[in-house]
């Protein structure tokens, strides 16, 4: 009798593993990737096969199977995905919660958002449907926009639109937890326009931006700041080392509430073409901001601060006070900051009385203090491609002037710092 029972449960142990290998080599081939199409690794216990992306998507969306994942939840790089089917609207429902992403040029911590809701309806290649991302609580609101997107064998191209909000509530969604948030008084809206491809990752950002103001964070204390860099250097804005410091950080300063959309959105296309964090987007408040307040470190969370800080401070300082604060406090390599304390160290005269090559050299210098202080003392010059596009780009000077500080920047031979 224990013999019969044995044989049997051993009869049905092989035939529940001969049904699970039946399953897997059916999805196995069912999801099988063309030649040429973009596809995945995916793992199915201790079995491992590729799947064509496309045509689980197709598959996922069909209105006779999407049913069948009611319910069911799949671990994903961006988190837990939750799958629902809302039979009246025959759409397939998303519920990532948590869930994060890490954009390279926010630095290497994701960013995170406590739900993010996606519906999907496909017709043929061409799918679209409605986001909504918001933060935890069940009163919390919500920010709401809408997707489509074209599928191809080889990639999947994304148009999103969300809907303008109040930027107090972007905050609230995206870093609920920033400490400013429970002081300052954020005003103005935004919406959001963003392409994406996959599997590239490539991907374009239109932010319209309108009426942004921030009160409460005490930036007007910096009126009357003083430097610890020492003496302040009282440049001008018309000053040969104010106008080269614009044209290497921030040439549209005098034009910008504090952040330059359109210098974001160049840099982030510089980026992904280069494949590497090349190029940076921030203007000189933003980095007066990094260098007073909120340091250096690259996250989202930093660079978010950062913002809220740079608008206040062109409300309350201005932009001459802000010039001035920057060229005070900016690092010049080797222990050395500020523009007084730069121009005397290699240059042997206060900042007032530089000459226009020795500005465009300071200016040129302050993308990597460090690289150009050795490449300075290794070949007697600093980046010469680097010194001409600042020559280039100072403003304010005649056709005359220009062409004159262009022969002289290339003739250029300093004694290298000791």
């Amino acid at each position: 009798m224990k013999k019969t029972l044995r044989d049997l449960l051993l009869v049905a142990l092989a035939l529940v593993a001969t049904v699970a290998v039946a399953i897997v080599l059916i999805v196995k081939i069912a999801l099988a990737p063309a030649a040429g199409e973009w596809s995945m690794r995916v793992k199915a216990g201790p079995v491992g096969f590729d799947v064509g992306v496309p045509t689980a998507i197709r598959l996922a969306t069909a209105s006779w199977f999407a049913p069948q994942l009611d319910g069911q939840t799949l671990d994903t790089r961006y988190g837990p995905v939750h799958f629902g089917w809302n039979e009246p609207r025959q759409t397939l429902e998303l519920v990532c919660a948590p869930c994060s992403a890490t954009v390279p040029e926010l630095g290497a911590q994701p960013i995170k958002v406590d739900s993010l809701l996606i519906t999907v309806r496909r017709d043929v290649v061409v799918l679209n449907g409605t986001l909504e991302a918001k933060a935890a609580g069940a009163d919390a609101p919500a920010l709401r926009g809408r997707w489509h997107g074209r599928l191809t064998q080889k990639t999947l191209q994304l148009d999103i639109t969300m809907a303008d909000a109040p930027i107090a509530q972007w905050y609230g969604v995206f870093v609920p937890a920033l400490p400013e948030l429970q002081r300052a008084r954020i005003g103005g809206t935004m919406a959001l326009h963003a392409q994406l491809a996959l599997p590239a990752d490539s991907f374009t950002i239109q932010p319209t931006i309108s009426q942004f103001t921030v009160e409460g964070l005490g930036t007007e204390a910096m009126l009357n700041a003083r430097s610890s860099c020492g003496a302040p250097s009282r440049l001008s804005a018309e000053s040969w080392l104010a106008r080269a410091v614009m044209a290497a950080e921030d040439q549209r300063f005098f034009q910008h509430p504090g952040y330059d959309l359109t210098e974001l959105g160049a840099a982030v296309a510089a980026n992904q073409k280069a494949g590497q964090v090349e190029r940076g987007g921030s203007t000189l408040t933003q980095q007066l901001t990094k260098l007073l307040v909120t340091g250096s470190e690259r996250t989202g969370e930093r660079k978010l601060r950062e913002l809220l800080y740079a608008v206040e401070m062109e409300q309350t300082l201005g932009k001459p006070r802000i010039l001035q604060l920057y060229l005070d406090n900016a690092p010049w390599g080797s222990g050395v900051c500020g523009a007084e304390a730069a121009a005397k160290r290699y240059f042997k005269r206060s900042a007032a009385r530089l000459e226009p090559a020795q500005a465009v050299w300071l200016a040129a210098m302050l993308h990597n203090p460090g690289a150009e202080i050795a490449q300075w003392q290794r070949t007697g010059n600093i980046d010469a491609a680097r010194s001409k596009l600042v020559a280039e780009g100072i403003r304010g000077i005649t056709r005359g002037q220009r062409e004159s500080l262009l022969k002289s920047v290339a003739n250029a031979r300093f004694a290298p710092p000791p």
